[in-house]
């Protein structure tokens, strides 16, 4: 089973051709991912269109130090926690403010509070 829906992943794909168009912008998180047995958690924005395994977001892997990056899709659907569990999708989260807002309060707490 795929750890993101097409529907979700289609507004990914979108949100990565406007970047690569050079678009300025500051999009909203389409998807979070948490670890059920850890404190890691991704807040993604875009897939890469020309790679889609490829996605974009502020990701915290639980040690304090939550940061903006990339991470293949591939290795988030095969990690487990210390428990042996898989990352989830949480399927009700809705963004609340731009990724940038996410980004700066993460940086201040030094985790993601979504």
């Amino acid at each position: 089973m795929s750890l993101i829906p097409e529907s979700l992943r289609s507004q990914l794909l979108a949100n990565g051709e406007r970047q690569s168009a050079g678009e300025s912008r500051d999009p909203l998180p389409v998807v979070k991912l948490f670890t059920p047995d850890a404190n890691a958690t991704w807040l993604l924005t875009e897939l890469d269109p020309a790679d889609p395994d490829l996605a974009f977001g502020l990701c915290d892997l639980g040690l304090g130090c939550p940061e903006l990056g990339y991470v293949r899709l591939s290795e988030l659907e095969t990690a487990r926690g210390p428990l042996g569990l898989k990352i989830e999708r949480d399927h009700h989260f809705t963004a609340d403010r731009t990724l940038s807002a996410y980004a700066a309060d993460a940086q201040v707490r030094c985790r993601i509070r979504a």
